[in-house]
């Protein structure tokens, strides 16, 4: 009794939708569509099995949207079940083992991810599960802004807007993203990051029983994770991003970090200096800093510690898990190219090794946390 399952028509468009929404939260609140991009133009409308696939037809009996699914090994009769997590899945009739399902919603995310869906790849298949918006408040088709892995380096998600970058969560530290402070574990809540050889993912479980939360993508590009407050009977907007000037994805150069609460916001790294000056006068820091002394590459060269920071974008960073911040200091000095390190994960004091090499970028100062 916690979702339903069924058409339904957003706002004042003529449109009709298959989907998913709480049924026991009383403000209507989406939480998945399937025929997102081929909606039926009226109110007549099934969804049936057909071939062992999901398919909905309209009006003329013609299919708009099916679960594509080819041959599969299914004995018997497959039936179609809404669990309790949300998850709508297409299973054989005979095997209700949860790995046994022949297609399952929580692997085509539409704007929404609930609690014990998972975020990233399947390493084996090469399948990505990302989030994209609607195009708008009334219309669930795929909008401009989506969140997914990335894989490179040392994974951490973007925020895209077409084909441009937004905003990136910073990589995952053992306890949060990087660049998410706030997400700091509490009481009902589990957040999950698994970097395998058999998955990249992130996901979230919540431990209590009647505690609705779930992370979305608005149309106008906002990440939101909202918990529902059952005794105002509202949402509640418990984190979003991106928030500031600094969560702009290289709001300031390379080798310059950003700081909210400082005038004018982009700071050079010490031992660095504005590559453009002028520009940098103008408030425009997206040219970067320069050093003020070049390494000698001979090992006279130390670091600068920098506290309370986003980490660097991660992609063209390596990662050892194996050692730790000593190991990983030395191995940063013998290299020439090498510009940074930091631990992978931060309990417990610290462990394993992530070295930058090039240029560092999109990094920001935090007052708490970082």
């Amino acid at each position: 009794g916690i979702f339903e399952l069924g058409f339904f028509k957003p706002g004042l468009a003529s449109r009709w939708y298959l989907g998913i929404w709480y049924k026991s939260i009383s403000k209507r609140t989406y939480v998945w569509v399937a025929n997102r991009d081929s909606p039926l133009f009226n109110s007549v409308g099934t969804l049936r099995i057909s071939d062992n696939n999901l398919v909905i037809f309209g009006q003329t009996d013609v299919p708009v949207w099916s679960t594509n699914l080819t041959g599969g090994d299914v004995s018997s009769s497959v039936v179609a079940e809404l669990l309790d997590n949300g998850n709508f899945v297409l299973r054989d009739s005979d095997n209700d083992n949860p790995d046994g399902v022949l297609w399952q919603s929580f692997d085509f995310p539409t704007d929404t991810l609930l609690p014990e869906m998972k975020l990233g790849w399947d390493v084996k298949t090469g399948f990505n599960r990302f989030i994209r918006s609607w195009k708008s408040l009334d219309d669930p088709s795929s909008g401009d802004f989506f969140f997914k892995i990335e894989t490179r380096g040392f994974p951490e998600i973007f925020l895209w807007h077409r084909d441009s970058r937004l905003y990136r969560s910073g990589p995952w530290n053992g306890i949060r993203f990087s660049g998410v402070p706030e997400m700091q574990p509490f009481d009902y809540m589990v957040f999950n990051f698994t970097a395998s050889k058999k998955e990249v993912t992130y996901s979230f479980r919540v431990t209590k029983k009647n505690y609705y939360s779930r992370l979305s993508l608005s149309s106008s590009g906002l990440l939101q994770r909202f918990t529902w407050i059952e005794t105002v009977q509202n949402w509640n907007l418990f984190w979003y991003a991106p928030k500031d000037q600094c969560d702009e994805y290289k709001e300031c150069g390379v080798y310059s970090y950003c700081d909210s609460n400082t005038s004018p916001v982009c700071n050079c790294i010490k031992g660095f200096t504005p590559r453009n000056p002028q520009a940098w006068g103008l408030r425009d820091g997206s040219d970067g800093c320069v050093r003020k002394t070049q390494l000698s590459c001979e090992g006279g060269d130390g670091f600068v510690q920098l506290k309370k920071m986003k980490l660097p974008d991660t992609t063209a960073s390596s990662v050892d898990r194996g050692i730790g911040v000593k190991e990983c200091e030395q191995k940063c000095l013998k290299d020439c190219n090498c510009t940074a390190f930091a631990n992978t994960d931060i309990r417990g004091g610290g462990s394993g090794c992530v070295i930058w090499t090039g240029e560092i970028f999109d990094i920001r100062n935090y007052a708490e946390g970082g």
